[in-house]
C-alpha cells in the first residue's frame, strides 16, 4: 500500500470520496474534493452557484494536466513536447506517413501539424520523401535521430501510464477507459483536434 493511500477506493460522484491524496509538493495528505455536479444533484440547478471544484470539466482537466505535465518534464529532457511525441508515435509506431493521418491520429489540426513536422524536420527527427505513386503526395519517415528518441522517450511513457494506473483498481481503469471513450466520442466534429 502506499504512504498516501488510505486504502478506501473513490467513491462514485455525488458521495464523498474518503481516499486520500499527496499535496502537489508531496508533504503531506489532503482528502480529495467532494464531486456533486452529477444531473440528480442540486449543484446543477440553475438557481445554484457554479462551483468550479465539483465541475466534472475542471476536475477532469485537473487529472489531464497533471499527468501531462509529469510526461512534459521528462519528454522535455530528450527535446520533445507532448505534440512531437505523439507525432513520433504516428510515424514510428503506427506507420503513418501523410500529414493527414498524423493530424487526426495526434487530434490536432492541419496547421499545427505542419508547423511540428517542421520544426521535427529542421531538429533532425523526420524526413519528407516524395510518394512512392504520385510524386506530388510527400511521405513522413523517422530518421535515425528519430527513432532513437521514440526509444528514449517509451520508458517516460509507460512510467507516467504506470503512475495513473497505480491509483486505480483494474476496474477502475476499465471504467474511466470507457467513461473517456464516451465522452470523446460524443464530441462534436468541429472540438476533436486539441
Amino acid at each position: 500500500m502506499r504512504a498516501f493511500d488510505t486504502g478506501k477506493r473513490p467513491a462514485a460522484f455525488g458521495r464523498t470520496i474518503a481516499a486520500r491524496r499527496p499535496l502537489d509538493k508531496g508533504v503531506g495528505l489532503r482528502p480529495c474534493r467532494r464531486m456533486t455536479d452529477t444531473p440528480s444533484s442540486p449543484a446543477s440547478s440553475p438557481s445554484t452557484p457554479y462551483r468550479l471544484h465539483e465541475s466534472l470539466g475542471y476536475n477532469l482537466t485537473l487529472a489531464a494536466r497533471r499527468q501531462e505535465r509529469r510526461l512534459d518534464e521528462k519528454l522535455r529532457l530528450i527535446g520533445l513536447t507532448r505534440t512531437t511525441w505523439c507525432i513520433l508515435l504516428a510515424v514510428g509506431n503506427e506507420g503513418m506517413t501523410q500529414p493527414s493521418d498524423i493530424a487526426a491520429f495526434v487530434g490536432i489540426d492541419r496547421t499545427a501539424t505542419s508547423r511540428a513536422l517542421r520544426s521535427m524536420e529542421s531538429d533532425g527527427l523526420l524526413a519528407r520523401h516524395s510518394g512512392t505513386e504520385d510524386r506530388r503526395t510527400r511521405q513522413i519517415v523517422l530518421t535515425e535521430k528519430g527513432e532513437r528518441v521514440l526509444l528514449k522517450g517509451t520508458p517516460f511513457a509507460r512510467e507516467n501510464g504506470r503512475l495513473l494506473r497505480e491509483l486505480l483498481t483494474q476496474e477502475e481503469q476499465a471504467e474511466l477507459t470507457r467513461l473517456l471513450a464516451v465522452l470523446i466520442e460524443g464530441t462534436p466534429a468541429e472540438l476533436q483536434s486539441i
